[in-house]
């Protein structure tokens, strides 16, 4: 099973970033790469419009507002990974920052090497995460 992580720290309060990431549906708001995001099933599923028109349909598995943290699973992507599950969370350093970490675990598809889906999520890790830093000028 692949892994891939990011972190970040963010000047503001924790309650602050999970303001704007905390909602299942509210990752338009917050991530470039996502254009629209339609919740179905009572908000437990959402239906993703990528920039460059892909569609990715994730399944919330877990939610923890007072923890400030959720994990979802892919339904369906153009990614080349199956048995995926990814968790964002935002943690508390101070009264006045945050870290928030987003991180997944999955196994690639039949001539996908571990190292290239890692490399593709942490990116994506990483590049949302910044984007979302982005968001709360100092």
């Amino acid at each position: 099973m692949a892994t891939a992580f990011s972190v970040i720290e963010i000047p503001v309060s924790a309650d602050q970033v999970w303001q704007l990431v905390g909602g299942f549906n509210s990752l338009p708001d917050w991530l470039p790469l996502i254009a629209r995001s339609e919740p179905s099933e009572g908000g437990r599923l959402r239906h993703l419009q990528a920039a460059d028109g892909g569609v990715i349909v994730e399944r919330l598995q877990a939610f923890d507002n007072l923890a400030r943290t959720y994990s979802y699973t892919i339904e369906e992507s153009p990614f080349p990974v199956s048995a995926y599950l990814a968790t964002l969370q935002v943690e508390a350093l101070t009264d006045s920052s945050a870290k928030v970490t987003w991180s997944g675990v999955f196994t690639p598809q039949a001539g996908v090497t571990d190292a290239a889906v890692e490399q593709l999520f942490a990116g994506v890790y990483s590049g949302g995460l910044e984007a979302l830093r982005g968001n709360f000028p100092t």
